[in-house]
């Protein structure tokens, strides 16, 4: 099978992820239209996912949250959302990356969403597995680079025309670049 260098999986799970994140805003904007409700389920663990410690205590890798008729305070960014909940009638701030996302459920409307969401250690894994990079010598590393005479586009090039360009880049060989003169310089203004 061909190696994906594109990776389509990663631009569907980010456009897919923005559908989620569309959605939401339009909710926090203008409240939830018709009987549409979701069921987010996220993990608790991942990078930038903020509950409190016994959310984390009672839900140690995932869990999901229902927004239907008793959340507030919804924000949405780009990278992800906060809302207010009740839990057992405590009240709770939470804060959730789309990245921690695998869920988006509307039961109103039979629509889903699955995510795949990178662990730190599948991501540190996966980074350890990359090849490590190789050190290549830049030109600059090797000294300067000696400009080599070039014939000009107007002469043609003939055996005299030949070995007059020999002649002069044997000439050039003791370690002394050209002078370089603009024809600008002698042009009538």
């Amino acid at each position: 099978m061909a190696e994906d260098h594109i990776r389509y999986d990663i631009l569907a799970q980010e456009a897919l992820r923005g559908v989620m994140r569309k959605v939401l805003m339009e909710v926090q904007r203008t409240g939830l239209p018709g009987n549409h409700h979701f069921f987010i389920t996220f993990l608790t663990g991942a990078p930038g996912v903020r509950v409190s410690s016994r959310l984390r205590e009672r839900y140690p890798e995932q869990m999901t949250i229902v927004l239907q008729y008793q959340y507030w305070d919804l924000k949405v960014t780009e990278v992800g959302f906060e809302v207010g909940l009740s839990f057992s009638d405590v009240p709770e701030k939470l804060e959730v990356p789309f990245a921690a996302v695998r869920g988006f459920y509307d039961p109103s409307v039979n629509f889903e969403l699955e995510f795949d969401v990178r662990t730190e250690e599948a991501a540190a894994g996966e980074i350890a597995a990359l090849p490590k990079p190789e050190i290549v010598k830049s030109r600059s590393d090797a000294g300067p680079k000696k400009a080599e005479p070039k014939p000009r586009k107007s002469e043609p090039r003939t055996p005299e025309t030949n070995a007059k360009a020999e002649a002069d880049s044997s000439a050039n060989t003791d370690g002394k670049s050209a002078d370089v003169v603009s024809l600008d310089a002698f042009r009538k203004k």
